[in-house]
């Protein structure tokens, strides 16, 4: 793994803090056999960050605060790793950039955009480009398809329409749903018709089971509130790639 370039003069960062991973980060630490006084004083003289102490690092590593997009960077380059190894799944826009040690001028170049419009769609959590540029920021991030909707900010549209889909006539959703998801249209009938039928399948074994209207609504909302997540795993069942490209 090459060690991450060291950038000075750098001041107690104010941006959000991604998911970090706490275990992963003490046990990198420690193969190293390095204490937290260590990883503190690289920080510090490597990375240009005064403010880091060992009872800083100790708080990391027990999760009681998290390390910013800087810190991270830094603490990732004292223990000989890549950022995406310290931090959980990302979700947003700027988790996958930080994943992939990549610094928002670095991503506002590949996908064309200028830098204050790009730190705005991070900022807001919203994605705005075109279909170019999309698949150049999918390239990029290497996001998978899942990945790649979420980031987009299509999520949202894509579970309601499956929640439509799963409740009334899934054929009248195939075309809407695959504008979303790239997937084959063959695939795309095959996934929203299973989904279709365990929604209903669940629905009427919840009511033959004498639980009445008030589980089978308990039920029911279940498999909605996942329904982005049933659809993927349906897909994968049934043979759809991770790649978004």
């Amino acid at each position: 793994m090459r060690r991450p370039t060291a950038r000075t003069n750098q001041s107690a960062p104010s941006d959000h803090a991604p998911p970090f991973n706490a275990s992963a980060a003490r046990r990198l630490r420690a193969a190293l056999g390095m204490g937290p006084e260590h990883v503190a004083y690289g920080m510090r003289v490597s990375y240009g960050l005064p403010y880091v102490t060992p009872d800083l690092v100790i708080a990391w590593e027990r999760g009681i605060t998290a390390p910013s997009s800087p810190e991270l960077t830094a603490l990732a380059g004292v223990l000989w790793c890549s950022p995406g190894e310290l931090i959980g799944r990302p979700r947003t826009l700027r988790e996958h950039r930080v994943a992939r040690g990549l610094a928002p001028e670095d991503v506002a170049r590949a996908v064309g955009h200028d830098l204050p419009a790009y730190l705005r769609m991070e900022e807001n959590d919203a994605w705005r480009g075109t279909e170019r540029q999309s698949a150049a920021l999918a390239d990029l991030l290497e996001l998978s398809l899942p990945d790649f909707v979420t980031v987009t900010g299509r999520e949202t549209k894509l579970a309601e329409l499956l929640h439509s889909a799963v409740t009334t006539r899934w054929q009248a959703y195939v075309r809407p749903v695959g504008k979303i998801v790239p997937l084959e249209k063959r695939l795309l009938e095959s996934v929203l018709q299973q989904l279709h039928e365990n929604y209903q399948g669940q629905m009427a074994a919840t009511l033959s089971w004498g639980g009445g209207g008030r589980d089978a609504g308990d039920a029911g909302r279940e498999f909605l509130d996942r329904i982005v997540d049933h659809f993927w795993t349906t897909a994968a069942e049934h043979g759809a790639g991770g790649s978004s490209g």
